[in-house]
């Protein structure tokens, strides 16, 4: 009859549109990956989604691990060779430790010395679970579609189709938007929190360059009343960081990444050094903080704790990736180690007179100014390496809409604009407490917090998942939006209501 039709007729017309767009988007997808493979060999990782080298396709797939409950049992398609265990969790390590281990007494702090170290823990527990679900959506989706690999943008959108709500499945796109739109957002958020700290750091060593000694006992640091305003210190590092990004593929900066890493590794050991022998401790400490202070904790921490990025990277590195879990859970605990120590520790001894980042308290002399020269190189080079996501997904729209022989210059005219732009938000919030809070209120937490949880109701959601996951899930995404509100609502008004002369930032009495 006409104006009435087959409900099951009109199930197998959606499904098979369905199927049209999905094998649509993977040639796509396939064109894309190709030219992007041969033309760069990266060496590297970054919380970018660097995709294995193609010329490893060799076996096939393992369609039994598209069960939910085979998480343990997947065999990547089309893999056969890799990336080590051991190589692996050098690289997890590297993705995880930055500026945000440096500002962890800061955020205990603000949280409390209780109520910090509890903090820290539960939030390290839950960040680690939200990279397991990553994975092991990207695992079950991989299988399932036959795909030797996914990103977290095409994880996102390749499980909003497999999600029974038909708006949803439309809208699939959308997600994977979303994801790159934090990537970019929490990768230039990084590169702002550099320019500061290169900025502070620098500064300090400078400001007081005539009164270091090799005392490192007398640990008073004082500034000179002319100093240089911290935001010309930014202006002078523009020129060279801009040369920096010019290098277009990471693996001609591996060698000063590997100085790079050597250089913090060194300048770690050195502050655990100097906390650990120094005698004065400060033990009336607040216990638990206020909400607002506890926001501010909220945004460092998961900052420092927002790897997520990497996660996908390297597990699509990994030769045998039924090996990633205990990798994961091995590097992300001596992480948590570090974060933990480090931000305790740090606290209990400078007390109330921490720092946004715990190199600007070193006392005065060579040795620990070596320590904020050498963690500043590593900055540098990190600069290039945390830029390099950002630009892979922006500087390829504008290269694409201009001839052959534009592409260069207008790579490196993109190139350049980023840069400004770091530089200039950095001068605008030349605070490093509250640029690493915001970045982490804003972006960290979407793609470490609130993402993966939904992401994982939406992917098994048609297999049956048990009411108990989505309540679980749904519970860390509103404790993840609920940080992301507070976090940003905080910073925001600590920006707005708080003023603090900016040629005397690094300024004060360092113990």
């Amino acid at each position: 009859m006409i104006g009435t039709g087959d409900p099951g007729k009109e199930n197998r017309i959606s499904r098979l549109r369905h199927e049209l767009k999905r094998l649509h988007i993977s040639c796509c997808e396939a064109a894309m990956s190709t030219k992007k493979l041969t033309s760069e060999d990266y060496n590297d990782y970054s919380s970018t989604e660097n995709s294995p080298d193609h010329d490893h396709v060799s076996s096939s797939p393992d369609i039994s691990s598209s069960s939910p409950d085979n998480f343990g049992n997947y065999q990547r398609l089309n893999e056969r060779t890799g990336t080590t265990p051991i190589e692996t969790l050098i690289h997890l390590l590297k993705g995880n430790i930055g500026t945000g281990l440096l500002s962890l007494p800061l955020a205990v702090k603000n949280a409390g010395i209780v109520l910090g170290p509890i903090s820290l823990i539960i939030i390290g527990v839950v960040a680690v679970h939200c990279m397991r679900l990553l994975v092991k959506c990207s695992h079950y989706l991989s299988a399932k579609l036959q795909k030797p690999y996914l990103d977290y943008g095409s994880v996102v959108m390749y499980s909003l189709e497999e999600c029974p709500n038909l708006w949803l499945q439309k809208h699939s796109s959308v997600g994977r938007i979303l994801v790159e739109f934090f990537l970019i957002l929490t990768q230039l958020g990084f590169c702002c929190v550099y320019f500061v700290f290169l900025a502070d750091n620098i500064k300090q060593v400078v400001d007081v360059a005539n009164a270091t000694n090799n005392n490192c006992n007398q640990n008073v640091t004082t500034l000179e009343s002319d100093s240089m305003d911290s935001r010309l210190y930014m202006l002078s590092f523009l020129p060279f960081i801009i040369l920096l990004v010019y290098i277009r593929n990471l693996k001609y900066l591996a060698p000063f990444s590997l100085l790079a890493n050597l250089a913090m590794c060194v300048s770690l050991v050195l502050i655990y050094w100097y906390i650990f022998t120094s005698a004065t401790y400060t033990n009336d400490l607040p216990p638990v903080a206020d909400w607002k202070s506890y926001a501010m904790f909220f945004g460092t921490a998961i900052f420092a704790f927002e790897g997520i990025g990497v996660v996908l990277p390297l597990e699509n590195k990994l030769e045998d990736p039924r090996k990633f879990p205990v990798i994961l859970y091995a590097g992300m605990a001596i992480v948590a180690m570090l974060y933990l120590t480090l931000g305790v520790m740090g606290y209990i001894r400078f007390g109330g007179e921490i720092e946004g980042s715990i190199t600007l308290n070193l006392p005065a002399c060579w040795l620990y100014q070596s320590v904020k020269i050498l963690y500043s190189f590593g900055i540098f080079i990190t600069y290039a390496v945390q830029f390099f996501v950002a630009a892979e997904i922006i500087v390829p729209v504008f290269v694409a809409k201009v001839p052959e022989c534009w592409e260069l210059w207008v790579n490196l005219a993109v190139r350049t604009v980023l840069v400004i732009i770091t530089c200039v938000l950095a001068i605008l919030i030349p605070r490093l407490a509250i640029v690493i809070t915001l970045v982490g209120s804003i972006s960290s937490s979407t793609l470490a917090l609130i993402i993966p949880p939904l992401l994982e109701i939406a992917t098994y959601y048609s297999e049956g998942i048990s009411r108990w996951k989505i309540a679980k899930d749904i519970v860390i995404s509103v404790v993840g939006f609920v940080g992301f509100v507070a976090g940003t609502y905080v910073s925001i008004e600590e920006l707005v209501f708080y003023t603090v002369p900016l040629t005397n930032i690094t300024a004060g009495n360092h113990r």
